[in-house]
């Protein structure tokens, strides 16, 4: 069949790789370039979400950790392990009891020997291992493992085999509407003449929409009706001078939010946040994001960090899965839609787009 998959971020590259894979021929469009949006503001992690076991996500949790072992042994280049520390503070964040089930749990969720189990530290081989941690109520912390990327060179690493595959990139080409018999409108090309180009119509056996944020306003511009709605949520990264000989898991002292902090392409590296983004905003993390993540930071280490100590930030938006009733209720899974030929899907996450990938090219047939 000739299929299109609307979107090069690691959900749609994944998917037309499957796609391929599976015999099809396959056209992948980006109206921009590939792995330049979301895919390439993320925490940098592969993981199986360690805070989802409290929601009960026991499945997302199982399928992460999984997929967390496919990139590290796929794309070793791109994709390697990192140790973190998970203080116990006495009287503040969760009792070391419920941490101690919580990677217990995680370990035997994940099934593989790659990494290392959890194992804790006591009080001063923490400081020791992390000099400058507020010693204050400190009882020690756990050590666990999970995955570090570069994510838009792994994004581009994939979308090479993707194309080595089969798979055209059509980048640069916005597509502006989807029908349900498989039509699709694409933007004219102008940039060769500088004149404006008409639109064009395409038509395929099959569309995927992987549009990630996009993906609802794509079937709203198109006329097609879903039941399924997104959250948009910005997530945004502070990047500050310094080195951690390992990561740490923290919890956001304003309200308890999980919190990273991360040795990153020499730097260390802070976030996340959670916050409302408005469809075609611009992404940019605000001052009080900025100030949020600091006060993680400041909370955590001795050595207090202010406003001149950021190097650099960035954010992406995280599209997410909300429940119909309530907008706060959400999740990091998915949703697929079939509207005729056409497939949608909301939500996902970065770690698990392979077996989401695999899912579309599925149902595809």
């Amino acid at each position: 069949m000739r299929i299109a998959v609307v979107g090069a971020g690691i959900n749609g590259v994944m998917s037309a790789w499957a796609l391929a894979r599976r015999g099809h021929e396959v056209e992948l469009f980006e109206r921009g370039e590939p792995m330049a949006g979301t895919s390439s503001a993320s925490t940098k992690l592969l993981h199986g979400g360690l805070r989802y076991l409290e929601t009960g996500d026991i499945a997302l949790v199982r399928e992460g950790l999984r997929e967390r072992a496919w990139w590290l042994e796929q794309a070793p280049r791109f994709a390697h392990p990192l140790e973190l520390l998970l203080p116990v503070v006495r009287g503040r964040g969760r009792p070391r009891w419920m941490v101690k089930a919580g990677l217990v749990l995680y370990d035997r969720l994940s099934g593989s020997r790659l990494l290392a189990r959890h194992r804790w530290l006591g009080r001063d081989e923490t400081l020791a291992r992390l000099p400058g941690l507020r010693p204050e109520g400190l009882q020690g912390a756990y050590a666990f493992w999970d995955g570090q990327m570069d994510d838009r060179a792994l994004g581009l690493w994939a979308l090479e085999q993707a194309r080595a595959a089969g798979v055209r990139l059509r980048a640069r080409c916005e597509v502006l509407r989807i029908g349900a018999d498989g039509s699709m409108t694409v933007a004219g090309d102008s940039a060769a003449s500088g004149d404006a180009a008409p639109d064009r119509e395409l038509r395929f056996d099959a569309v995927c929409n992987l549009a990630g944020p996009g993906a609802a306003l794509l079937l709203e511009r198109s006329g097609l009706p879903s039941a399924h709605r997104l959250r948009l949520v910005r997530g945004s990264h502070l990047l500050v001078d310094g080195a951690l000989p390992c990561g740490l898991l923290v919890q956001a002292p304003a309200d308890g939010r999980v919190c990273f902090i991360l040795p990153y392409a020499g730097r260390v590296m802070i976030g996340t946040t959670e916050v409302e983004q408005a469809a075609g905003a611009p992404v940019a993390p605000s001052d009080a994001e900025r100030d949020y993540l600091l006060d993680v930071w400041n909370a955590t280490f001795e050595d207090r960090l202010s406003a001149a100590d950021v190097r650099t930030s960035f954010a992406g938006v995280r599209p997410l899965l909300a429940e119909a009733g309530d907008a706060n209720e959400n999740t990091r899974g998915h949703a697929i839609e079939r509207h005729g030929r056409v497939l949608t899907v909301f939500g996902g996450k970065w770690t698990t787009s392979r077996s989401l990938g695999e899912e579309v090219a599925a149902l595809v047939g």
